[in-house]
């Protein structure tokens, strides 16, 4: 198979997380109705952690993890900390405003992978860079204030965990010998242990059980927690870090239009043309580079 062929398989598979994850916005904050925060997001990945260990053993890859410490730091980052700083934030923020600020992660990628991987971004990753930074501005419309400085603070944060998560695993991708779904199922069982810790040393409201918790449990078990990050897993493998880090961006422009068919956040006139320079953005850094003759 050629490189261009692999690149766009992944980008084609790279679609699949993105339109998972940007409705489990929509079904992230509703679940709130009937569960705290941290007891949900320790539940989901707990459930999500089995589901991944199912997987491996119907295909009959070994068990055994990869390098322990990178792990650790992959599975606090880019499971525990990202996941519980954006459901946290949830409580009191929208959730397509939550979502676009969590997704800020690929402006932390560009330096992380410079840092860490000694990939330096090109001008045109910049140039994407620059346009996908102008059209969150517009979105976010700080002229108008943002209101929950808190709520907003997490989300980001969250973002920071998620881009250092994504470096650090393309880095242990680099060294070789590592499937896709063995790091993802580590990582997350990692991630989801300190998740339940949080959940038991924090004092939430008791759990409302009804058949919406059982199915959005399901929902981010299994597709979200499960399917989707190991999809991520796998094109993190293939394709370079600032290239998955902006695709991703496209999750919070289909979590805006979710949250206004599902939950009446109408966009702004202003968020329309962040919306728009964003899919730009994302265009800009996924356009090949023609062929030398």
């Amino acid at each position: 198979m050629s490189v261009s062929t692999e690149r766009r398989g992944a980008l084609l598979v790279l679609l699949l997380p993105i339109l998972v994850w940007s409705y489990n916005w929509i079904v992230m904050k509703q679940v709130l109705a009937w569960i705290g925060p941290f007891d949900f997001s320790a539940l989901r990945f707990a459930i999500g952690v089995l589901v991944l260990i199912a997987l491996m053993l119907v295909r009959g890859e070994s068990l055994r993890p990869p390098p322990l410490g990178q792990v650790v730091l992959i599975g606090l980052a880019q499971t525990a900390g990202f996941q519980a700083l954006v459901q946290w934030a949830l409580v009191d923020g929208a959730a397509g405003r939550t979502a676009l600020l969590a997704y800020t992660m690929p402006f932390w990628v560009v330096p992380l992978a410079w840092w860490l991987l000694a990939d330096r971004p090109g001008p045109r990753q910049w140039f994407s860079l620059a346009v996908a930074a102008l059209g969150l501005i517009f979105v976010l419309e700080p002229w108008r204030g943002l209101g929950g400085a808190g709520s907003a603070a997490l989300a980001i944060g969250g973002g920071l965990c998620w881009a250092l998560g994504t470096v650090l695993s393309k880095r242990l991708f680099q060294r070789g010998g590592i499937s896709a779904l063995s790091l993802t199922t580590w990582q997350m069982a990692v991630g989801a242990l300190a998740l339940v810790l949080l959940a038991l040393f924090t004092h939430e409201r008791p759990i409302v059980w009804s058949n919406e918790l059982v199915g959005a449990l399901a929902y981010n078990a299994v597709l979200a927690s499960g399917v989707a990050w190991l999809l991520w897993s796998w094109v993190v493998e293939r394709l370079p870090a600032n290239v998955v880090g902006l695709s991703s961006l496209a999750v919070p422009i289909a979590g805006i239009a979710f949250a206004w068919v599902m939950l009446g956040e109408r966009p702004s006139p202003a968020e329309w043309i962040g919306i728009a320079l964003i899919a730009a953005a994302l265009a800009i850094v996924n356009l090949r580079r023609p062929r030398a003759s």
